[in-house]
This record gives structure tokens, sequence and C-alpha cells, in this order.
């Protein structure tokens, strides 16, 4: 019987993992839980699984879920180290969105807690500190991300030295064949009707815009400590291929299945042993084919940014990453346009004086940093909609 803690149990990801726990009662177990303010589910939540700790996003949010709970309920920075840290747990589950998942990730990883990570901004952050808090305390870092598990997977009984490269893919979102014109007048609602994944408001956006695939990039970097000359990305429309490792010999392997998260979490879940998530088999006959496409810059320059801010290095991916937020956060609201969101990034990561990401502190400072300068550069924005 395995323990978890699951940070951001009403998300996308946090949903996904509790199913599995549903599935396999004799398996996991639910220790502790954090959500933000979606109190209505997380209530249901803790009365199927529950947990023996809960922690919300504040203290508004804790007194709307009541006293009658028979959980230790906690708010804000103190709940989430508790609810990351608690002592009955084996495994935390790293769910959060955003910069918000990097202090309880880091915090569990000090307390030697195995980590099941889809937190990826984690590693965009504080990719060195956060590697070397791991080897440091000896505890395992497993990917969520489908693209890190497929090289995970794919790199199994295989040496890093024989590696060439590391090949992301990418599904290229709702616009990948979208006229490059029409792009500034796409509304919010096209921009979260992903083609093949079922995710959160943010994440969809990443996708559409292939943030996310950048921001995958710099946590490929660390995750597997290989440098970013030698990582690709492709877009694979049909989001079967979830990435693929080439090695020095001209083989590829690849790591396929069918879109659905329930099928890296559960590897992470269970390693290294596979369970039955339910998971729909893969029917590559009535598929018929597979594509793949070299990514166009004129389309995705957020891809060209996060290369850029990962070869420039220290704080430059932390406000690359806070600049993004505030960015996707605001055409999610209406208050810019779907391709004002690279260029609000792009004048953020302009105006930064780059400095060495040695400390946490550091690090959250340039993200305070670009948020406060991307919002600037929003209210310009805004003048001209």
């Amino acid at each position: 019987m395995k323990t978890l803690s699951i940070l951001g149990s009403t998300g996308s990801i946090g949903r996904s993992t509790l199913d599995i726990v549903r599935q396999h009662p004799d398996k996991f177990k639910v220790a502790a839980i954090s959500a933000a303010r979606n109190v209505d589910l997380l209530k249901k939540q803790i009365d199927e699984f529950k947990p023996q700790v809960v922690s919300v996003i504040d203290r508004t949010a804790a007194e709307k879920l009541g006293s009658s709970l028979s959980c230790k309920v906690m708010h804000g920075k103190e709940g989430l180290e508790c609810a990351a840290t608690f002592k009955d747990s084996d495994l935390v589950v790293s769910a959060i969105v955003g910069a918000a998942g990097l202090l309880p990730t880091l915090a569990a990883i000090n307390a030697g807690k195995a980590i099941a990570l889809a937190n990826k901004e984690t590693l965009v952050m504080a990719g060195s500190i956060v590697m070397e808090a791991v080897k440091k305390n000896n505890t395992a870092l497993l990917p969520i991300d489908s693209e890190h598990s497929a090289i995970f997977q794919s790199l199994a009984g295989h040496q890093m030295d024989d590696v060439k490269r590391l090949i992301l893919t990418a599904s290229g979102g709702p616009f990948l064949n979208m006229p490059l014109e029409r792009l500034s007048d796409v509304s919010c609602d096209d921009a979260l009707k992903h083609p093949n994944w079922q995710m959160g408001k943010k994440v969809t956006i990443d996708s559409a815009t292939l943030m996310n695939k950048g921001l995958e990039v710099i946590e490929a970097r660390w995750l597997f400590n290989i440098p970013p000359e030698r990582i690709a990305v492709h877009i694979h429309p049909e989001s079967i291929i979830h990435s693929m490792v080439e090695y020095n010999d001209g083989c590829v392997l690849a790591q396929m299945g069918s879109a659905d998260m329930r099928g890296p979490i559960s590897y992470a879940l269970s390693y290294p042993n596979r369970i039955d998530a339910g998971v729909a088999p893969l029917d590559l006959c009535r598929l018929g084919r597979l594509t793949f496409i070299e990514p166009d810059e004129k389309r995705f320059p957020a891809l060209k940014l996060a290369y850029d801010a990962l070869n420039t290095g220290g704080t430059m991916p932390a406000v690359m990453n806070a600049a993004d937020e505030i960015a996707a956060d605001a055409f999610l609201k209406k208050e810019i346009r779907f391709t004002d969101i690279v260029k609000v990034v792009e004048k953020t990561m302009d105006a930064h004086d780059v400095l060495d990401a040695d400390t946490i502190d550091a690090i959250l400072a340039a993200d305070k940093w670009a948020r406060e300068e991307a919002g600037k550069t929003i209210q310009n924005l805004k003048f001209k909609i």
C-alpha cells in the first residue's frame, strides 16, 4: 500500500490521480490533499478518500470548507507545506499549476519524499537547486508530464552516454493550420479547444502558443541532465507518440499510447510496475497514420523564447515563466489578444537584468519582478484592443 499526498487535487491531474486511487484501493490511499478554491469538489474528495490533512489557498476557502470535517484543515503556504511533507505520505503528487508549486515541491524533496512531478515550473524556475536537493536527499523524482514520462520509459535499460538527442512531441494545438493573420483575432473559447487532451485552462492556452512545449524543453534539460542543443521538438498532431529518444546508433525509441493522462500518472504511481488505469487501448490500424512537422517559428515564437531563456540561464527562465502566467491569465480575462501573450513575455525578458539563480530567494525575487513588469506591459496593450 502506497500513501499519497496530492497537491492540486481538484485540477485535471489531481482528479485523474484520484481516479487511479479509486480503481486500486488495495494499492493506494490518500493521506493529504490540497486545492485552491474549488471547495465544492474538494468536499466530495474528502468524503470519498478521507485524507488526514487538507490545505486550501486562504482562510476564506478554509472557512467555506467548514469545521465539521474529521480531517485537519489548513491554508496558505503553511498548509501547502504541511500537505507536502506529511509524515505518513510515501509519494507526493505535485500537480499545482504554476510557480506556486515550487516551494511545496522543494519542501517535500527536502523531507525525503518521492515526487511524482506534474508541476513543470518547479524545474523551469529552479532546476539546478531542485535536482541538487533530489540528489542530496536520495529521493526519486518521477515525471508525470506525458512527454517526460515517455522519455523516462524510452531511456529504461539504456545509458545516457548513448543518447544523441531527446525529441519532445507537441500536438500543435487548435491553431496549427490557421492562417497567421487570423491568430490575433482568435477567441478564448477557441484557444481552449485542444484537439486531443483534456487539461486545465492555463496549460491549454500554453499548448496553443507552444509555450507549454518550451517549458517542457527546460524541464527535460534538468530531468535528464542533457544540454538544450540535444533537445528537439516535433509537431505530432495525432498525439499518439508522446516523445522519443534518438540513440547514437540511429535507433529511435518511442513511447506510444492514447491521449489519456492516467497513463503517465499510473506509471509514476506504480513505478517500476505497471497497472491498469482504465486507459483505452491504442488501435493503430484504425488511426492509419502518424505525421510529424517541424515547428514554425513564425507561428510559435514562444518556443524560441524558451530556448533563449534556457541558453541564457540564471533567473531568465523564472522571468519567462512568470510573464507567461500573467499574460495567459490576461488573455483568459479577455484583456489582451492571443498574439499579445508572447509579446508580453518577450518584452519582459528583454527588460530583465539576469542574475544567478543560485538561491530560492533570488528566483522568487525575479518571479515577483517579472509579474509586475508583465502587468505594466499588459496595461499598455489594453488600450490597443
